[in-house]
């Protein structure tokens, strides 16, 4: 497998992508690809086209503004990514995922919203609403540095527990493991290598550009414009009136800690000064949670994921080197 159909204009274009079920996606800058490994073991790949908002609108592509829609955009493709591959090993393991039925479809829909709506209900709470309340506990008199401080070292810590705390499932380590396939599937695209095995093995799993390094970089950020914010509110309105009134404030601002962390991880791709290498470092050692060492198999599939990101959309099954397709397996499509 070569990267030269991916390069565009005599050098790489930007490609991103997440882990998912067995697999993994990959993103352009006008197409998102997921590779997963059916039980057969062939590789299904499902190729879409997709230009981000970010390119398709002035103001939307304006700094500060393209972060927050970029992370909405990662969320939205991200899960339907993760409902595909989810899709594919169910039809794998009792046959078509899907009922024709109408109303079966319908209630399958509402349920990913409602369950959608859970995790991110239950993400603010942990993340955003459980730091507040024990720092209010700590840090009675609320003054604003100290206070956003103690709540973002906690909310650091609660992020770096869950990822560490579910990283000893076994299939979340398979997701990680397929994490790792796809920072290395991306370090040699970038490099214009050739998608070998052999060439994968010279690269670490731990990629600058992870998501995993921006959120962190948000948890950061997130002290320093909490703490101007409050201490505006303290002077304008006085203090909260409760724990809840200020957790409404902070979730308000989600789009402006996002917009100025995606900036932030955007200019430090670009510098190799000592004092962004270190600002870097907090990222990577977290991704020694979020990634592991893939196998040949797994790397085959970013593999095929990577390549497939430029092609016409399309679903289609590919056999990987050396794999031989086992009679009576489910289709090569999923609906």
């Amino acid at each position: 497998m070569r990267v030269a159909s991916l390069m565009v204009s005599g050098r790489a274009a930007k490609v991103g992508g997440q882990a998912v079920i067995e697999g993994v996606m990959m993103r352009g800058t006008d197409a998102v690809s997921v590779a997963v490994r059916r039980k057969n073991k062939e590789i299904l790949c499902h190729n879409t086209s997709y230009v981000s908002l970010t390119q398709r609108s002035t103001v939307l592509g304006w700094p500060g503004i393209r972060g927050f829609v970029q992370l909405v955009e990662s969320l939205v493709l991200g899960l339907g990514a993760l409902k595909f591959s989810a899709d594919v090993a169910a039809q794998d393991e009792s046959g078509p995922a899907d009922d024709p039925r109408p109303r079966k479809k319908i209630a399958g829909a509402i349920a990913s919203v409602l369950t959608v709506v859970a995790a991110c209900g239950l993400a603010l709470l942990l993340f955003m609403y459980l730091p507040l309340l024990i720092s209010t506990w700590i840090q009675r008199d609320q003054e604003p540095l100290l206070f956003n401080a103690i709540a973002g070292g906690i909310r650091i810590v609660i992020f770096v527990a869950y990822l560490w705390f579910i990283s000893l499932w076994k299939d979340v380590r398979r997701v990680f493991e397929y994490h790792g396939a796809e920072h290395k599937a991306i370090f040699l695209y970038e490099a214009g290598k050739e998608l070998t095995l052999e060439n994968a093995r010279q690269y670490t799993t731990h990629h600058p550009r992870c998501g995993t390094s921006f959120l962190l970089i948000v948890a950061f950020v997130c002290i320093a414009i909490f703490a101007v914010i409050d201490g505006l509110v303290a002077m304008a309105f006085g203090p909260y009136p409760g724990v809840a009134a200020r957790f409404l404030v902070h979730v308000s601002l989600i789009p402006v800690v996002s917009g100025i962390g995606y900036e932030i991880l955007k200019a430090s791709e670009r510098s190799e000064h000592w004092v962004v290498a270190a600002l870097r470092r907090p990222g990577l050692w977290l991704q020694r949670i979020t990634t592991r060492e893939p196998d040949a198999s797994q790397l085959e599939v970013a593999f095929a994921a990577l390549e497939a990101v430029t092609r016409n959309p399309q679903t289609q099954a590919v056999e990987p080197r050396g794999a031989r397709k086992r009679d009576g397996g489910p289709s090569g499509s999923v609906s």
